[in-house]
């Protein structure tokens, strides 16, 4: 089979995937951030020795782990104006699922980075007449960060990727530009080619820089996670 491939008539509309990937990159910045206060809150409750805090916190990691992300997205923007009684734009129901679903995974990464400290470094720096807050800044904090780097940046990665879905709700994000461009031009493989080569070069642009902080932080003197 023979395919003539036409990316002209697809850089005709340049402007809208600019401004497709502008529409993803905001909503992930966005749900990154709130997703941190959320997971840092939930990781609290799971190492809290209170079932009332620890469970809810539990079954919140394990429902948004255990269940698709699309319907996070159909709940947010459908289910819950109706619950609440409010309206919900599609930004603000694509910033309310990505950031309590990525708050799920952010709290176990940041749990498994408090648990994988050693106890054994809590009692010796306090046995050295170390405060508290001394303890956890000059020891625990830089370990625990290190440790957390990769998988919080997978983590995030992944939101990227997830906010394809946006789409769904009629958000103006990378793939429903795309779908307007694929509607014009009919071109559908030059056009999901140029999703597939922006979404590529961004992630990658972004895992490059987090390498590079990652090695500034071992040459800084943060011990590894291995």
């Amino acid at each position: 089979m023979n395919y003539d491939w036409d990316f002209a008539a697809v850089w005709a509309y340049r402007q809208m995937f600019f401004d497709g990937a502008l529409g993803s990159l905001r909503i992930a910045a966005v749900a990154i951030a709130a997703g941190v206060v959320v997971g840092a809150a939930l990781a609290a409750m799971r190492l809290s020795k209170s079932g009332w805090l620890a469970y809810p916190a539990l079954w919140w990691t394990e429902f948004y782990r255990n269940t698709p992300p699309l319907l996070h997205f159909f709940w947010a923007f459908y289910a819950l104006p109706v619950v609440l009684g409010i309206s919900l734009s599609p930004y603000a129901a694509a910033i309310i699922a990505l950031s309590t679903q990525s708050g799920a995974f952010y709290a176990e990464v940041f749990r498994g980075g408090v648990l994988s400290i050693e106890r054994g470094q809590w009692e010796g720096a306090r046995a050295l007449g170390m405060k508290p807050v001394a303890v956890v800044r000059r020891v625990i904090l830089p370990q625990v960060l290190q440790r957390m780097l990769a998988p919080f940046l997978e983590r995030s990665f992944e939101l990227i990727k997830t906010t394809a879905l946006a789409s769904t709700l009629a958000y103006s994000d990378l793939i429903y530009q795309a779908m307007q461009v694929n509607s014009i031009t009919f071109r559908p493989l030059e056009v999901y080619t140029c999703v597939a080569a922006i979404f590529f070069f961004t992630l990658l642009t972004l895992s490059l820089g987090a390498h590079a902080v990652e090695k500034r932080l071992l040459r800084a003197g943060v011990p590894s996670a291995s």
